[in-house]
């Protein structure tokens, strides 16, 4: 892994600007006397969101800016309204463009769709199609929309495969190349900010699910995400700003928080999805079901031909955390489309012991030893999951969780010591 670590306060640099200008406000609320039931959250205040701060302070940070906002359905307001909407009836702040990432700005869509170029029938706004654009590309879509800064409030999963950090990333790089201004609003990492797991991405295999050396499950809110890419990966560094959420504290689960829960996309339905999510989606790289088409995405895994032996086999790992309850189900739609399938269903008894991406390799060891049946999708989608070819050739070499896990700790290590710079709560 090579990370250049450039420096975020360079002397009339446009990272300067972003230290300058972010808001100062603590991230820590004080700590509710009420005694949480275990493993479940703190009980502290409600946590208040990047766009809350912005709106209370008038939306000085915008003014006399023209505005876009890149955001989706989770760019709500506390009571459950839209950002768009609200931005869109405040003569403080000139709102004029809407761009949509993966799902649409709506959310119509499902996986690998988007909804393309319109008018929003609500605002009337135009909403601009962002999916799969980057570069100059991307940047003649927001000079094409007149807009000034581009603001970007989206709700994040923690994983580095779920796609909106690398719209982030993508729009980032792009409206440096439009000459624009960029804003994060920030919001909670639902599944905490405690720590970094995960093998970390060899930049030969980047795509759209990992452009960068990051670690698959990154510990990180989408503010120090946009820091960090800013600081460490971008040619050429954007106009940053970053506003802070105020009451988040880096061990939160979502349910501490008190802010309503929408889905980021169709198949991440509850928190307890994303709990699980930055491990067993490593399944899409499987001939198994990942539980797409299932009322528990990710949470159930799945074959033809595989039984009660497989559950047997990941609950001997003694997986901290989790038991592997045997479950069978019939996808609507996705792999095995209306046909019964037998598998796993994760049920995480203890939260804060328990490891996603341990969790997940445990059960790709397994799967394959107790089941003849086991292969790789054939375009070796593995290894632009996990970021590099080791995790599939270590498995199919026989090699155990511990020898898996351990084959990236060089690497995570020193991402850790990285992304610690770029952090904004502790």
């Amino acid at each position: 892994m090579s990370l250049s670590r450039r420096s975020l306060l360079a002397a009339g640099g446009a990272l300067g600007a972003v230290a300058a200008a972010a808001p100062t406000a603590s991230a820590t609320a004080p700590a509710s006397a009420t005694t949480p039931a275990p493993g479940r959250g703190h009980g502290h205040g409600r946590v208040r969101t990047g766009f809350e701060r912005l709106a209370e302070d008038g939306y000085a940070l915008l003014a006399g800016e023209r505005v876009g906002i890149v955001t989706n359905p989770t760019g709500i307001t506390a009571d459950a309204r839209h950002v768009v909407d609200v931005m869109h009836a405040d003569e403080r702040v000139d709102l004029v463009a809407v761009f949509g990432p993966e799902h649409g700005f709506r959310g119509t869509a499902q996986a690998g769709g988007s909804e393309g170029r319109y008018d929003d029938p609500a605002t009337g706004l135009p909403v601009y199609d962002t999916y799969l654009k980057s570069g100059q590309p991307l940047a003649d879509v927001f000079t094409a929309s007149g807009v000034d800064t581009v603001v970007f409030d989206i709700q994040d999963a923690g994983a580095r495969f779920y796609t909106y950090i690398w719209t982030l990333y993508d729009c980032m790089a792009a409206a440096a190349l439009a000459g624009k201004r960029f804003v994060v609003l920030d919001r909670p990492n639902p599944v905490t900010g405690r720590a970094a797991l995960g093998p970390v991405l060899d930049r030969a295999f980047a795509t759209f699910v990992g452009r960068e050396p990051i670690a698959q499950a990154h510990g990180m809110t989408v503010a120090e995400l946009a820091r960090l890419f800013n600081g460490e990966f971008l040619a050429a560094p954007v106009p940053l700003e970053t506003v802070r959420m105020t009451g988040w504290r880096r061990t939160d689960f979502f349910d501490a928080t008190g802010l309503p829960w929408v889905p980021p996309s169709p198949n991440m339905p509850t928190p307890d999805t994303a709990l699980v999510y930055s491990g067993t989606c490593l399944f899409e790289g499987t001939n198994l079901s990942e539980g797409r088409g299932t009322t528990r995405p990710f949470e159930l895994l799945g074959a033809e031909g595989i039984d009660r032996r497989w559950a047997e086999a990941a609950n001997a790992l003694g997986l901290p955390g989790v038991r592997l309850r045997e479950a069978y189900f019939a996808p609507t739609f996705s792999k095995f489309q209306g046909r019964t399938v037998g598998g796993v269903q994760l049920h995480v008894h203890d939260r804060e012991s328990f490891d996603p991406v341990r969790t997940g390799i445990g059960l790709l060891v397994t799967a394959r030893s107790s089941w003849p049946g086991f292969a790789w999708r054939p375009d070796n989608w593995i290894d632009k999951l996990t970021g590099s070819t080791r995790v599939r050739t270590l498995i199919d070499a026989g090699a155990g969780v511990d020898e898996v896990v351990g084959a990236w700790e060089t690497d995570l290590a020193a991402f850790r010591a990285v992304r610690e710079e770029y952090l904004l709560y502790r």
